[in-house]
């Protein structure tokens, strides 16, 4: 049974940082690609960023690039998204996925079938 479990999120001022963090189990870790989402109020899940099963590729959405960066430790089975400089428009749940297919590096959300119970980031003006 796959599971992932974010945490570091919380109630910041625009211009902080933070740092998520998602563990995994229940699946061969370093096999699979690993992404951060998030939905806000009222809008749609969009893929914030990924990274791909040796953490040398990644994707940013354009308006985290240069903000945010993610990482992972494949023998801890951990990813994290250190968040800097964060603003208003920030404020989301956060998700954790893991799609179905190892090696797949995507940005499709439909292609990702592990999802975690998502952490509230909150950045008030």
């Amino acid at each position: 049974q796959v599971q992932l479990v974010e945490s570091g999120g919380g109630l910041v001022q625009a211009g902080d940082s933070l740092r998520l963090s998602c563990a995994a189990s229940g699946i061969t870790f370093s096999n699979y690609a690993m992404a951060w989402f998030r939905q806000a109020p009222g809008k749609e899940r969009e893929c914030v960023a990924v990274i791909n099963w040796s953490g040398d590729n990644t994707y940013y959405t354009d308006s985290v690039k240069g903000r945010f960066t993610i990482s992972r430790d494949n023998v801890k089975k951990t990813v994290s998204l250190q968040m800097d400089s964060l603003i208003p428009e920030d404020t989301a749940v956060y998700y954790c996925a893991a799609p179905k297919e190892a090696l797949l590096f995507t940005v499709v959300i439909g292609r990702y079938t592990y999802w975690g119970q998502g952490t509230q980031v909150t950045v008030s003006s």
